[in-house]
């Protein structure tokens, strides 16, 4: 049986209840390797979890206004990348723990031999003090989950979900340091998609597509947004 999510190592320990997100509270889900189970896991022993989005605004000037930008326009968002920072664990890797038949339990040896892509949830889980205060006034990107809680907290807190969907690593690299003992390994990916807790796979009419609701939206009266589009033309 391969050792990956057993042992004191990935045994729970408390963190500090505080109105500030701290990274402790953050965990990251994935479906390692193992066969006949398809069981989200925690992702374990990772020193940072980094994701970064983005794309490229196109200024808009025309020809007899002297310079002025007219607009900018927002170009095509790229694929969002993650980096996980992990401790090497002797019968537990990266791309073990990300699905792939590496490690003990296979031949995969390199990015190449990666036939099949994978999915990451990120759940950012509230202190004990916000879910007891605020709960109740969270909207439907906040999920319910199920802790051991014990007082005027019965069991329940709130956490905010986050999936990477169709994922590819870009890139996997190990560092064995002679003036550390620990074996670091790192490893890029890229997303297809990404969503929140509520519609897994981003494709209810009802929260994604033309008529999300973004926000900044100057025609609902609210007086949000950019003043500039809030203009009669």
């Amino acid at each position: 049986m391969r050792l990956g999510t057993e042992g004191y190592i990935y045994q729970r320990g408390s963190s500090p209840n505080t109105r500030v997100a701290i990274s402790q509270k953050n965990r990251v889900f994935s479906r390692p390797y193992t066969v006949g189970s398809a069981v989200e896991s925690q992702v374990g022993v990772l020193s940072t979890f980094d994701y970064s989005d983005s794309r490229g605004l196109d200024p808009v000037r025309g020809i007899g206004f002297g310079d002025q930008i007219a607009e900018l326009v927002p170009g095509v968002t790229e694929p969002m990348d993650l980096t996980l920072n992990r401790a090497l664990m002797y019968t537990a890797g990266v791309v073990q723990e990300l699905g792939y038949r590496g490690g003990i339990d296979g031949l995969v040896r390199s990015l190449r031999q990666h036939k099949w892509p994978f999915d990451i949830r990120s759940e950012l889980a509230f202190s004990e003090l916000v879910s007891y205060y605020d709960k109740g006034a969270y909207a439907s990107g906040v999920t319910p989950i199920v802790e051991s809680g014990v007082g005027n907290l019965p069991g329940q807190n709130y956490c905010l979900i986050t999936y990477f969907w169709t994922c590819w690593l870009k890139s996997v690299g190990l560092s064995f340091p002679s003036d550390s003992a620990i074996v670091a390994e790192d490893a890029s990916a890229s997303a297809t998609d990404v969503t929140d807790g509520s519609t897994p796979y981003g494709n209810d009419a009802n929260h994604y597509g033309d008529l999300l609701d973004s926000g900044n939206n100057p025609t609902l009266g609210t007086n949000a947004g950019s003043q500039l589009f809030a203009q009669t033309a």
